[in-house]
């Protein structure tokens, strides 16, 4: 692809950043390409180029069929912390949302009967959600749960914090914690869900869990907007 004139998309990008700084844009939305193109007399590559570059620097994002916005703050996420996501949103003087997207029984695969310590085949709840900050969703997780802790648990309101249903409906806390975060691209079956194109950049984390016995109880399987997230761990 012929890039654009290097000189000329760092002005472009520029301008735009002083714009979007002095609260130029309504409803933090940028004006479409093609008015954007118009008003710096630029081809599509080099608008392009202006814009994927401020995009990599945190500053905007963009959402398929809706356009370009300003990205607002990162949520802080500590690993450490056992906060569930709306107490972890409130306490940044964020607004969190939880929307469920199915909840099911499934067939443990050989990968996740490693992970939940059960054999292949085994039943399972799958819980997936969508979770949204300030309307935006950042955070596509799949929580697959070994269903001998959690008896008729897809019966319950699934917007809920899982941790609070686990305490409040088993007597179960959350003990020891195994994480693993993957920097990568979104995979297919989570992108649309954030509103970006398959293979976006992304933040995967998985998450096994185990209870205040020390036993394996769930797993999520966690898919971020990279541009929505920064992990900071302090002990």
């Amino acid at each position: 692809m012929i890039s654009g004139n290097t000189k000329t998309v760092d002005m472009i990008a520029d301008s735009l950043f002083k714009r979007l700084k002095n609260n130029e844009f309504i409803n933090r939305r940028l004006p479409s390409e093609r008015q954007l193109r118009e008003e710096y007399s630029t081809t599509r590559i080099t608008l392009r180029e202006a814009l994927a570059l401020l995009e990599s620097r945190g500053e905007i994002y963009r959402e398929l069929r809706r356009g370009w916005f300003i990205a607002p703050p990162r949520l802080v996420y500590n690993p450490l912390l056992r906060s569930h996501f709306h107490e972890m949103a409130a306490r940044q003087g964020r607004q969190a949302n939880t929307e469920v997207l199915s909840a099911d029984k499934i067939s443990a695969t050989p990968l996740l009967a490693q992970q939940l310590q059960v054999g292949t085949g085994d039943t399972l709840f799958c819980i997936r959600r969508r979770r949204r900050i300030d309307g935006r969703a950042v955070l596509y997780v799949e929580h697959y749960l070994n269903p001998a802790f959690f008896p008729n648990l897809l019966q319950e309101d699934l917007t809920l914090s899982l941790t609070h249903l686990y305490e409040k409906l088993y007597n179960i806390r959350y003990g020891g914690v195994r994480f693993t975060v993957l920097p990568g691209p979104l995979p297919v079956f989570a992108a649309p869900a954030l509103n970006v194109a398959s293979g976006s950049p992304g933040i995967c984390i998985t998450r096994i869990n185990q209870n205040q016995h020390q036993q394996v109880i769930d797993c999520d399987h966690e898919y971020w907007r990279y541009d929505a997230l920064c992990i900071n761990v302090e002990t």
